[in-house]
């Protein structure tokens, strides 16, 4: 039999470490000088193995801390709108968040078209990081409406997360949902602990209450860590 190239020999043999549970979620694999050294191999060739790795979800790149193997990925149903505190216990882990900004400001012009008012009118921002078992799997940029949410900015969004406010406070009658996947703005990048070369899915969110636009929100997702899903029912 033809023997495999010696990249794959790498990727074969991390494989089978994850497979058979000798390194668990959040192992950290050895440094790419020593992979280097175990096979004898150049650094560009353990490089492509760690990097196919990485793009196939197995394993993760944190900045200036080193690679590990990579968590269960979180899921989100994109055609409903589920709080992501519910979501992370429902899988069993622990859900905290951190607030970076919460602040009343002035729209600008990209603003402004997102939330459907003028131009330097009064809005309400936030944007908080969203974490399971204390690993950032979304960063939350958020647009309100002070018409219809008058009092977001004076809730404790440690105890509860935008989405469970505006749903109690304005009950959601329809959202608009668009995906792509991007490469994330290094501050983004920054906030959820990954490589900036990392792929990044971010999802555009605007909601309804009734008639009244009420937030437009750009939710950002780790790749690596998380993914979208869609089921159609036709029978409704």
């Amino acid at each position: 039999m033809q023997q495999l190239p010696r990249f794959q020999q790498i990727k074969t043999h991390i494989e089978e470490k994850i497979a058979s549970k000798t390194w668990l979620p959040g192992h950290k694999v050895p440094t790419e000088a020593e992979l280097c050294e175990q096979f004898g191999v150049s650094r560009m060739t353990v490089n492509k193995a760690i990097r196919d790795l990485v793009n196939q979800g197995l394993l993760e790149r944190t900045p200036r801390i080193g690679t590990f193997v990579c968590h269960r990925k979180a899921e989100s149903p994109l055609m409903d709108i589920r709080n992501i505190a519910d979501e992370v216990r429902s899988r069993g882990q622990e859900y905290r968040s951190e607030i970076v900004v919460l602040e009343a400001k002035l729209a600008s012009e990209d603003v402004a078209v997102r939330l459907g008012v003028m131009t330097h009118a009064e809005i309400f921002y936030s944007e908080i990081v969203h974490f399971a078992d204390d690993l950032p799997i979304q960063v939350e940029l958020r647009w309100v409406n002070p018409k219809f949410a008058p009092n977001y900015l004076s809730q404790d969004y440690s105890g509860i997360t935008p989405h469970q406010y505006l749903s109690e406070s304005c009950p959601l009658s329809a959202v608009e949902h668009t995906v792509e996947a991007i490469i994330a703005p290094g501050a983004i990048a920054s906030l959820l602990k990954m490589d900036k070369s990392s792929p990044c899915l971010l999802l555009h969110r605007r909601t309804w209450s009734q008639d009244n636009l009420i937030s437009a929100a750009l939710l950002y997702h780790p790749g690596s860590r998380y993914k979208l899903s869609a089921v159609s029912n036709t029978a409704r």
